[in-house]
C-alpha cells in the first residue's frame, strides 16, 4: 500500500512541476494558440 501512495504523491508532484515549468517556458495553450488575428484574454 505504501509504494502505491508514494507513486500517487510522485505523480501529483510531477504534474504540478510540469504545469509550472511549461507555463514559465511559454508553452501554455493560450500562448501557443494566439496570433495577431486571435485575441485570448
Amino acid at each position: 500500500m505504501r509504494p502505491m501512495l508514494l507513486a500517487f504523491a510522485a505523480t501529483i508532484v510531477i504534474a504540478i512541476a510540469a504545469d509550472f515549468g511549461l507555463q514559465q517556458a511559454g508553452f501554455s495553450s493560450a500562448e501557443q494558440g494566439s496570433t495577431s488575428a486571435v485575441r485570448l484574454d
